[in-house]
């Protein structure tokens, strides 16, 4: 298995904006080959920290989604977000492999 994280940092007050938009997500990566789970993590003493944490069956997978016109399509929209202080928001990137159960 292959696990991906992607943490970034918003300001607390639009944590709850952040997180509404996460719910309300269009759920396209659920349906690519490979996907296993997806969860939105909030850091409980840092509540402006947030991760996305998704499991792939590899991660040959991943990359296949990573460079499928889905993803590029999704990650085009975030760049039109009329709130351009979360649009241009960076996030740090890990990737691991799953080496013990």
């Amino acid at each position: 298995m292959h696990i991906v994280t992607s943490t970034f940092i918003v300001p607390e007050e639009k944590a709850a904006e952040v997180i509404a938009i996460y719910e309300k997500r269009s759920r396209r990566v659920d349906k690519a080959e490979g996907f296993l789970k997806f969860q939105l993590l909030q850091n409980e003493k840092k509540p402006g920290e947030l991760t996305v944490y998704m499991v792939w069956t590899s991660k040959e997978m991943y990359l296949n989604w990573v460079r499928s016109k889905e993803f590029k399509e999704i990650h085009e929209m975030e760049k039109n977000y009329p709130d351009q202080e979360l649009a241009g928001i960076v996030p740090e990137v890990h990737q691991y492999q799953v080496v013990a159960e």
